[in-house]
C-alpha cells in the first residue's frame, strides 16, 4: 500500500501543524510527518483519523498502484505563469459520501452553462464555516435554494442568489446545507 496522506494535504493546501490540529482529538506535526514518511506505522485508527481532519475518505490517502495524480506543470498568477518551486501534484476530486453536486443548465453570476458545482454537506457545527461561501439548500417540494450564505441567526439561513440584482432569500430550519467545495469547468 502507497501512503497519500503528504499528497492529499499539500492539495489542500495544509500544514502538518494543521491537520494535527484537526486531528480528534489533536496530535502534533510530528507524529503526522512520521505517518505521512510511513517512519511510524499507519493504523486504520490513524488512517480514519487524518481522512477525517482531511476531509476525505480514508480510502484517498492510500493507493495499491502509483498515483492517479497529475504533475503541477505551472502557477499561474497575474505575473504569468512559472514553474512551482517543489515537485507537487494535482488531486483529482474524489466522490465521497458527503459530497452533493450541482450542474448548471444556464449562466448566472460567476457560473458558467455546463458547469459542475461539488458540494460537502455540513453538520449543524460547522455552520460557521459556510459563512460568505456558495451554499446549496433544500426546500419543501423538492426545490433549492442556491446561493451565498450571508447571514445565519438561529435557525434562519439568508441567501443571496448569485445572479445580479436577485432578492435575498431566507430558509428556516433546512434539514441540511452543502458548501460548494469545487468547481468543474470544461474549456
Amino acid at each position: 500500500m502507497i501512503n497519500r496522506i503528504r499528497d492529499v494535504r499539500r492539495a489542500r493546501n495544509l500544514t502538518l501543524e494543521e491537520v494535527a490540529q484537526r486531528c480528534d482529538p489533536p496530535t502534533t506535526a510530528q507524529t503526522i510527518g512520521r505517518l505521512e514518511t510511513g517512519t511510524r506505522t499507519l493504523s486504520l485508527d490513524w488512517l480514519n483519523r487524518i481522512a477525517a481532519a482531511l476531509e476525505v475518505e480514508s480510502s484517498a490517502l492510500v493507493s495499491s498502484t502509483a498515483a492517479a495524480d497529475l504533475p503541477l506543470a505551472a502557477l499561474l498568477s497575474p505575473d504569468g505563469a512559472r514553474a512551482p518551486t517543489r515537485s507537487e501534484r494535482a488531486l483529482p476530486p474524489v466522490p465521497a459520501e458527503n459530497l452533493v453536486a450541482v450542474r448548471v443548465i444556464g449562466s448566472i453570476g460567476d457560473y458558467r452553462s455546463g458547469d459542475m458545482v461539488w458540494l460537502r454537506r455540513v453538520e449543524q457545527a460547522e455552520l460557521a464555516s459556510a459563512l460568505n461561501r456558495d451554499v446549496l439548500v433544500p426546500r419543501p417540494a423538492g426545490r433549492f435554494v442556491f446561493g451565498r450564505l450571508i447571514a445565519r441567526e438561529g435557525g434562519r439561513m439568508q441567501i443571496l442568489p448569485p445572479g445580479p440584482g436577485s432578492r435575498q432569500q431566507v430558509v428556516s430550519d433546512p434539514p441540511w446545507l452543502a458548501v460548494a467545495e469545487t468547481l468543474i469547468r470544461a474549456l
